[in-house]
């Protein structure tokens, strides 16, 4: 769950106050806007901030790791993610670099009954733009490495249900 930052700007937005937050509401599978490719992000202006902002409560309210504007009905390529201690905003990204192997259970905020086993990189190298539109780049791994590509996949109109290798009952889930 590693991020590691490789330019000096900071894509993170650490606690700070959110103003005029809303809930969205996060679409499922059935809906035909999971499927379609998102358009890239050209204006970087409020109501941007405000997307972000209302897709950060949303985010948190649903005790989710990340979520992409798709999600919340919005086809641009926007996604955040929650690494624990900072909450990362990615615009226009772009995996450049993936590497190794990892076997994880995954779901998803947008399939609630869908949860299985699929292979994502061990680690990834992510550009991406910040709500003001300056550049960064990141190295995540782990948990940071899975969350980035499912988020990304969301971008292209690609669900994870499509790469479940072995499919997980809910119900075990809950057991354990």
């Amino acid at each position: 769950m590693t991020a590691c930052r490789s330019d000096s700007r900071q894509p993170v937005i650490k606690e700070r106050e959110l103003i005029k937050m809303a809930l969205r509401n996060i679409v499922t599978k059935e809906d035909p806007i999971l499927s379609k490719v998102c358009k890239p992000v050209d204006k970087f202006d409020e109501k941007l901030h405000q997307l972000l902002d209302d897709m950060i409560e949303t985010l948190r309210k649903a005790e989710g790791v990340g979520l992409a504007a798709p999600q919340v009905g919005y086809l641009k390529r926007v996604f955040i993610m929650d690494l624990g201690d900072e909450m990362l905003e990615c615009i226009n990204p772009e995996i450049t670099k993936r590497k190794g192997k990892q076997r994880v259970l995954e779901g998803c905020l947008s399939c609630p009954n869908d949860w299985g086993y699929v292979t994502r990189p061990m680690k990834c190298h992510l550009k991406a733009q910040n709500r003001y539109g300056e550049y960064y780049e990141v190295d995540l791994e782990e948990l940071g490495a899975q969350c980035a590509c499912h988020e990304y996949d969301h971008l292209d109109g690609n669900l994870f249900v499509g790469l479940i290798e072995e499919r997980v009952d809910p119900k075990e889930l809950e057991e354990k």
